[in-house]
């Protein structure tokens, strides 16, 4: 009696991972886009924990970069939209696609945020949640009353903001923490206020708040199908994956993980990481061409760098201790042909320092690279960028 042969899985190999990522991901010269919508889109979101990365990672895939692009579509039109989401981070992404991450990640996030918030004011000051409502109707009051606001200003409308909390008392990372900033973090997350342009450049932290349109108002799908169109979204950018790779993204159990692939019936793969599976959408097949040769200097906490869990395709783990903070925090990266192979700093003079941690694509790599570093220099002009996550290669490559 004859048996059918096994089943063998598609291939899809490393060097076609990189191919995929260099168009896709908007890095190769020739695929670059023309908004900053279109960048957010590549990638499903920005990062935005740091408020430099949402426009320098904008600005490496904009074939002309300029920050007043990104600062149009975050202050001006309101298209990109930043949301805590995918692992209780800050993102920035497309306002048609934040119904969907509201449904599948956010809303859950604000939840416990709101949770969390409710109990530290129990316990550090005393506060039920009626006096919590209370100061939170204020805060939204005075800020509907101004239009657009500081939490300083907040602070001098609504004094209990002002009360704090000592967390951490007697630890080597004790801390005094305003209501203000614990309020306007959870309202942020709820959407019910958004952050408008900062006081100062595009690099600072310090915004100035507005009202928002509370997640709850979204018209939203149900949390099992905008899961599956969120997956399917991060797939047809970051495809091949593993499992794995996904629900790391998300910040997802593996049940839900695993139901989202199932509803958009992604298709396992054999990928060259010692033989481990990956998922891929069903119509993505087939091989992606490789772009011309190109060189990336891409942001701390970029989307690229920080997309994938398993790395080692586009990073060699012996250099992640000086890429890398002690949270896990990437820094800036210099990347070559869809591979990081070195890191990027600027100095106090605006110089754009750079070091290689490898001799890949030799003097072609070089070359490549001092253009593209010059390229970041001309459009950051006067501008200077201090990541907010220092690590040890880039605070080497800082120092004047």
């Amino acid at each position: 009696m004859s048996h059918p042969a096994p089943r063998t899985r598609p291939r899809i190999d490393t060097a076609q991972r990189r191919a995929r990522l260099g168009r896709r991901h908007l890095l190769a010269p020739d695929c670059r886009a023309a908004t900053a919508e279109e960048t957010a889109d590549a990638v499903v979101a920005l990062h935005a924990s740091d408020p430099a990365t949402v426009h320098l990672a904008a600005c490496a895939r904009l074939a002309a970069p300029d920050p007043k692009e990104v600062e149009r579509a975050l202050y001006e039109d309101r298209s990109l939209v930043r949301m805590l989401c995918m692992r209780r981070t800050l993102f920035a992404i497309d306002a048609e696609l934040a119904p969907v991450v509201a449904s599948s990640t956010a809303r859950t996030i604000a939840a416990r945020e709101r949770r969390d918030l409710a109990k530290w004011v129990r316990e550090g000051l005393g506060w039920d949640e009626r006096r919590l409502a209370e100061v939170t109707d204020r805060t939204l009051t005075a800020l509907a009353d101004r239009g657009e606001a500081t939490a300083a200003d907040l602070s001098a409308a609504v004094p209990e903001l002002r009360a704090t909390v000592v967390n951490s008392p007697g630890k080597p990372y004790e801390a005094t923490v305003a209501v203000t900033s614990r309020l306007l973090r959870t309202l942020a997350a709820e959407g019910s206020i958004r952050r408008s342009r900062p006081r100062g450049g595009w690099t600072s932290s310090t915004f100035r708040w507005a009202p928002g349109t509370a997640l709850v108002d979204l018209a939203a799908p149900p949390a099992p199908e905008a899961r599956a169109a969120l997956a399917r979204r991060w797939l047809a950018a970051y495809g091949p994956a593993t499992v794995e790779d996904l629900k790391w993204w998300t910040g997802w159990t593996l049940t839900d993980t695993r139901h989202a692939l199932a509803a958009v019936g992604a298709v396992e793969v054999a990928l060259d990481d010692g033989g481990s599976t990956g998922v891929v959408l069903p119509d993505d097949l087939d091989p992606v061409p490789a772009p011309a040769p190109w060189a990336a200097l891409l942001p701390g906490l970029d989307p690229t760098s920080m997309g994938w869990k398993a790395r080692d395709w586009y990073l060699d783990p012996a250099m992640a201790p000086r890429l890398f903070d002690r949270s896990g925090n990437i820094g800036p990266t210099v990347w070559w042909n869809g591979r990081i192979i070195g890191s990027w700093a600027q100095r106090p003079d605006g110089e754009i320092a750079r070091h290689l941690l490898s001799d890949e694509g030799g003097s072609a790599a070089a070359e490549a690279v001092a253009a593209e570093a010059a390229r970041l220099a001309a459009w950051l002009g006067d501008v200077r960028v201090t990541p907010r996550f220092r690590t040890p290669l880039e605070r080497e490559l800082s120092a004047p």
